[in-house]
């Protein structure tokens, strides 16, 4: 039982690890804790109708069926809590994923995504999409307010090329890694989360 809880413990101590990147699910850690989960349940159940179908001579060593019961139901209880934080852990990687990248994902950032967690994303993407349209006329993209700002303009260092980016006055700005440039937040705030620019702190 001892080493079941410790790889109980593991998944949790994953996702303390490396809280902003999604490593690949541990589905034969889970597939083996589900399968002892069920033989402690199926235990449990059958220690119970024992219990209640003993007679009153069989009842003097019944304290220790509930001790055993009880020390089992604790570990079912402690790996369910395990298992709830390891995935409630890789939903919330995922859901920065759409507040730092966007509703269109990279294969990189996919590739350790299982296809129930791909369908969420698509889902928190669209719900969130849905709440940013409904606020005022127009609707408001809180992506681009994330912080508020100190200055309309700021300086960035470009990290990698990425060619041509077309502000909204219609200036074109070639983006040339390790070029800098002054340019307004807003319009510039998504590349930065990206890592693709570098806000200059002077």
């Amino acid at each position: 039982m001892t080493s079941l809880a410790d790889q109980g413990l593991s998944l949790v101590k994953e996702i303390l690890r490396c809280p902003d990147y999604l490593q690949p699910m541990r589905e034969d850690a889970l597939r083996n804790i589900f399968e002892e989960m069920r033989a402690l349940n199926e235990a449990n159940q059958k220690d119970v109708r024992l219990i209640s179908a003993a007679d009153s001579e069989r009842s003097d060593g019944a304290p220790d069926v509930h001790v055993v019961l009880y020390v089992r139901h604790q570990l079912l209880l402690r790996l369910r809590r395990c298992i709830m934080a390891y995935l409630d852990g890789r939903l919330k990687v995922i859901r920065e994923f759409r507040w730092a990248f966007g509703p269109v994902l990279t294969k990189d950032l996919k590739a350790n995504m299982t296809d129930g967690e791909q369908k969420w994303f698509i889902d928190y993407s669209a719900s969130l999409g849905r709440y940013m349209s409904s606020i005022g006329e127009t609707g408001v993209d809180l992506l681009q307010h994330s912080k508020p700002p100190k200055s309309l303009y700021v300086e960035v260092r470009v990290l990698e090329d990425y060619g041509d980016f077309e502000t909204e006055d219609g200036q074109v700005v070639v983006l040339a890694k390790n070029s800098t440039h002054f340019l307004e937040r807003s319009q510039c705030e998504k590349l930065i989360r990206q890592g693709v620019l570098e806000h200059v702190v002077t």
